[in-house]
This record gives C-alpha cells, structure tokens and sequence, in this order.
C-alpha cells in the first residue's frame, strides 16, 4: 500500500536551532533516504519556504488567488514523499527512524494514498 509522509515542522521552534547540530541531522536525512529507497516509491520532494507560497481559495465569484498559504496552522508542510510498504505498522516503522524527529516541533504525517478509483465509475 502507498502513503504520503508530508514532513512538518514548527518554523518558530527550528529557529532556535543549533546550526551545527541542523547540518548533521540533514547529513543523517540524506543517509535516511538512502537506507529507505526500497520503500521509496517517488524521489519526494522539499519545498520551498512557505513565504513562496501562492494560494487559490474560493471566493464568493469564483477561485480567488492569494500569496502565501491561507490556513492559520502553526505547522508548515516542508516536504513530501510516497512509501509503498505493506501495511500502516511499516509505514510508522519507517516514519519514526526519520531524523529531523530530534527537533522540537518536527512531525510527520503519514496518509494512506487512493490507488483505487474503480468505486467511481458508473
């Protein structure tokens, strides 16, 4: 089964951060990625900050575009990548080897991916 690792941090608490011991946990991020490429069904991906975020939201006339990210959550999006692992047990298994965990405020959330659209056809 598939699912999305969507890597979350608290960008107010990694500011306070060591920058020493932040270049030697992303040392260890890339190690990680190398030791989980069997299970690694994209190359992932790492966002930019979300001060580049652009957002299209509704509005009373249609889609409406803003700049930035237009929820009021704490938590940031800094990046993604798709397992595909057997069953949740071994997704969390992975996810919980993921490095940057050592850092106040970093969560990862794990979602099992719809693969399967055959329930909506007519």
């Amino acid at each position: 089964m598939k699912y999305v690792l969507m890597y979350t941090s608290r960008p107010d608490l990694a500011a306070g951060a060591d920058p020493e011991a932040a270049q030697a946990l992303y040392k260890r991020v890339y190690e990680w990625f190398g030791e989980n490429a069997g299970v690694m069904a994209d190359s992932g991906a790492e966002l930019l900050g979300v001060e580049t975020a652009t957002t299209v939201k509704h509005g009373d006339d249609g889609a409406v575009v803003v700049d930035g990210p237009f929820n009021e959550a704490k938590e940031v999006v800094g990046g993604f990548s798709v397992i595909d692992v057997p069953d949740l047990d071994t997704a969390i298994a992975v996810t919980r080897t993921w490095p940057l965990l050592d850092l106040p405020g970093v969560a990862v959330e794990i979602r099992p991916m719809v693969e399967d659209y055959s329930h909506m056809e007519q």
